[in-house]
This record gives structure tokens, C-alpha cells and sequence, in this order.
């Protein structure tokens, strides 16, 4: 199969992807369910992840399947700090679980208590990461993919998860914004969305104050 028509069918499956996963966790479709299948929402958060997980597996096996050489590689210095850069962002995505609740986040906290609200039920949290990005997993998800030797498919893959990641924070930041209110805005002035800037982040005691204020 040709590079192009091999791109173009990988873009088309990352675009529906993107369009499903976007609906799916919209709280327009939410309170839809909510409105006519109330019985489901406790297994929503349940039903989205493995729905996502499970649209990935075409994505990845035809990526892998049609593996070529890399368009650029590393020299050893390069390769090295590439490297170290990864595993620096590994380390600081595991330290970073500790702000957020996994259970919510994976679902298994609804379905085990029969939660049935549209509303995620998380509180505003501002981690240290927080501090300097509002996303920080989506900004250590962008060094990841970058901090690699790329062929065709994977680049357009890094690309394709890239604007996702861009265009996805907006879309959930709609959310936080419904959920926090006036308290958010003010997060979002003070704090970057992806990418950190030596003048704009939180200290300690401002990000602590702006949660006592949230409470």
C-alpha cells in the first residue's frame, strides 16, 4: 500500500476516534444518558474507557503492522538526552498520580458506589505539576511521543495525538470551567494550558489559596 494512502487511512481512524471519544465524554451526551438510560451512569466512566480502549487496538496493530525505517535518528548524544528526558517525564507521571483519583478516573469508584451524576465528582486540585501546566499529563504525553525516532506512520500518529491533545484540553476545559465556576477562570489566567512559561505559574501559597477559596 502506498505511504499516502497508508497516512490517509491512519488519519481518518484517528479523526473518528477523536470524534467519538469527544462525544462520548461531552456532558451533552451524559445528560442524554442520564435523561433516558439513568440506570446506566453509575458504568459510564466504565463503558468510555474500555469503548476507548478498545477503538485503539485497530489504530495500533495497523501503525505497528506498517512499521517502516525511521525517518531521522539520534546520534549518541542526542539519543541520550532524548532519552533522559523520557524517563524524567515516566518518573514525574508516576509521582503525579498521587493528585489525581484513579478510581474516579477509571470508574471503578461510580460503579462500586452507584454514582449516578453527570458531573465528574473529582475536587479542584492543584498538584505541583499543576502549578505549571493545567494538563500536565497531556504535556508529558507530548514529550513522550516526541522524544522518539519516528517513521511515517508514527509521525503521523505524534502529530495527529498532538493536535488531539490541544484541541481536547480546550474541549474538557469547557467542563471545568461548568464545574469550578469563577474559581477556574482564575486558574486559567495564571497558569498555562500545555506548555510551561518561566513567568506564568502558581507558588505554593498562591495555588493553595485559590483551593481554600474554591471551598
Amino acid at each position: 500500500m502506498h505511504d499516502y494512502t497508508q497516512i490517509t487511512v491512519i488519519v481518518a481512524l484517528w479523526c473518528g476516534f477523536f470524534a467519538l471519544h469527544s462525544l462520548t465524554a461531552s456532558l451533552t451526551l451524559k445528560h442524554w444518558v442520564a435523561n433516558h438510560y439513568a440506570g446506566i451512569m453509575p458504568a459510564y466512566r466504565l463503558i468510555f474507557n474500555g469503548l476507548s480502549t478498545l477503538l485503539l487496538i485497530p489504530l495500533l496493530l495497523l501503525s505497528y503492522s506498517w512499521r517502516s525505517e525511521p525517518l531521522w535518528q539520534w546520534n549518541p548524544p542526542l539519543f541520550w538526552i532524548t532519552s533522559l528526558i523520557s524517563a524524567i517525564t515516566v518518573i514525574a507521571f508516576i509521582i503525579s498520580i498521587r493528585y489525581y483519583d484513579m478510581s474516579e478516573f477509571f470508574g471503578t469508584r461510580q460503579w462500586r458506589k452507584k454514582v449516578d451524576a453527570v458531573e465528574d465528582q473529582e475536587n479542584f486540585v492543584i498538584g505541583d505539576f499543576h502549578r505549571y501546566v493545567r494538563h500536565p499529563w497531556y504535556s508529558m504525553g507530548i514529550i513522550l511521543i516526541w522524544c522518539r525516532e519516528l517513521d511515517l506512520i508514527m509521525l503521523t500518529n505524534a502529530i495527529m495525538i498532538t493536535l488531539y491533545f490541544i484541541i481536547g484540553s480546550r474541549l474538557e476545559e469547557r467542563k471545568l470551567v461548568q464545574y469550578h465556576g469563577k474559581i477556574y477562570h482564575r486558574y486559567q489566567q495564571k497558569v498555562p494550558g500545555l506548555m510551561p512559561r518561566p513567568w506564568k505559574f502558581l507558588t505554593r501559597l498562591e495555588a493553595d489559596e485559590l483551593i481554600k477559596e474554591k471551598m
